[in-house]
């Protein structure tokens, strides 16, 4: 299985949330991971959002970050291309999506077409979900409603 992580998926990876040890064991069994080059700005964002909010200590956010930025190193990333803007064109014209989740469903939907072997979207903003099941693509979680 090929694993596309939007920025709320990545998240659970480096937090104990709601569904980390399924996106966990998600990663751990994908031959591979892909996600969009902007995703590197908006978990940061999160992560020190999160500092902000939960008083996590400097230690905690520097090892987040470090294991953020090595785990980076592995992913596929989509970038942000002019090939990228006509999915994004369509994406925008056919769901009521923001622009970071509009590069998302894009990214994924690209790189859905180039493969032949299962991807899962993995996301857990219900408004992207949805476009993505929409469009035709697996997501975790399933549910959307």
């Amino acid at each position: 299985m090929i694993l596309y992580l939007d920025t709320s998926a990545l998240v659970k990876r480096y937090f104990k949330e709601p569904y980390s040890e399924d996106i966990i064991l998600r990663w751990k069994n994908a031959s591979e991971i892909f996600t969009s080059s902007v995703t590197y700005a908006e978990s940061l964002a999160a992560f020190y959002r999160k500092k902000r909010e939960e008083v996590l200590g400097y230690k905690v956010i520097k090892e987040v970050t470090n294991a953020f930025r090595t785990d980076w190193q592995s992913f596929i990333r989509v970038e942000v291309t002019d090939d990228l803007n006509e999915y994004i064109d369509k994406a925008i014209e056919s769901h009521p999506l923001r622009g970071f989740d509009a590069i998302h469903l894009a990214s994924c939907l690209l790189v859905n077409e180039s493969l032949s072997e299962n991807l899962l979207f993995a996301c857990f903003d219900r408004r992207l979900a949805h476009a993505a099941q929409v469009e035709g693509l697996e997501t975790f979680p399933l549910n959307t409603q």
